[in-house]
């Protein structure tokens, strides 16, 4: 399984749609909000003068990490004291994705209805911004699932299992999950796969964006709530 994701990713940067290209085409998404649908482009998104600006390494890396002479347009921030840092695999059968690895699923999610991208977060925080295209299954669904049964039993059905008649599920045809949460810090993301796996969903069919919503954010890429609403 790893190595056949390896190859599809590497094809699609490699078909006439190079690693930046790919990332400045982006991928058209489409989500529901209530009893609405909202389009989206999915791509990473900068602003004129930050294709034109080309920063020296003191205006880089000098005091705060951004001079006074970068435009305020290429800056960003983001909290980077918070929870724990997480080791770079989850698991050995458990893929690491970076954010042009999950732009690339999200574009397969297009086409293939077995590939799903898991937000594992609180339903607030799903709501006030989250990656388009994902769903939210917060992971308290799976971790105290004798509190949300009904939510429990609707997830693990829409990623493939059926019941065991033993008061389990069985996952023989799995779908492909892509989780993520806050940050290489949020250690939601483990909670949920570690509720999902005592259910018996296996691992290689689970995917980890571990920078989650910060390196997504960081990396200028397309969310929920526009740029103009959070600064």
């Amino acid at each position: 399984m790893k190595k056949s994701m390896t190859v599809t990713v590497a094809l699609l940067l490699g078909s006439g749609l190079g690693a930046q290209s790919f990332e400045y085409e982006g991928v058209n998404v489409s989500m529901r909000h209530g009893d609405t649908t909202k389009q989206y482009l999915v791509k990473r998104e900068r602003a004129p003068e930050c294709l034109k600006f080309n920063p020296s390494y003191t205006m880089m890396w000098g005091g705060g990490y951004a001079s006074s002479k970068v435009p305020e347009a290429c800056k960003g921030v983001y909290v980077e004291t918070a929870g724990n840092i997480s080791p770079i695999k989850m698991d050995d059968e458990i893929e690491t994705y970076g954010a042009l690895e999950t732009l690339s699923f999200i574009k397969e999610m297009q086409k293939d209805k077995n590939k799903v991208l898991i937000d594992a977060r609180k339903e607030p925080w799903f709501n006030y911004r989250t990656i388009p295209g994902a769903v939210n299954m917060p992971f308290y669904y799976f971790r105290d699932k004798e509190h949300y049964k009904d939510e429990f039993d609707y997830a693990v059905k829409y990623l493939g299992g059926t019941p065991d008649g033993d008061g389990g599920y069985d996952f023989d045809h799995p779908k492909t999950i892509l989780v993520f949460c806050n940050g290489p810090w949020c250690g939601l993301s483990r909670e949920f796969v570690d509720a999902i796996s005592e259910e018996g969903f296996p691992h290689d069919h689970i995917k980890w964006f571990r920078g989650g919503m910060q390196a997504w954010l960081i990396g200028g890429f397309t969310s929920t709530r526009p740029k103009s609403k959070v600064r």
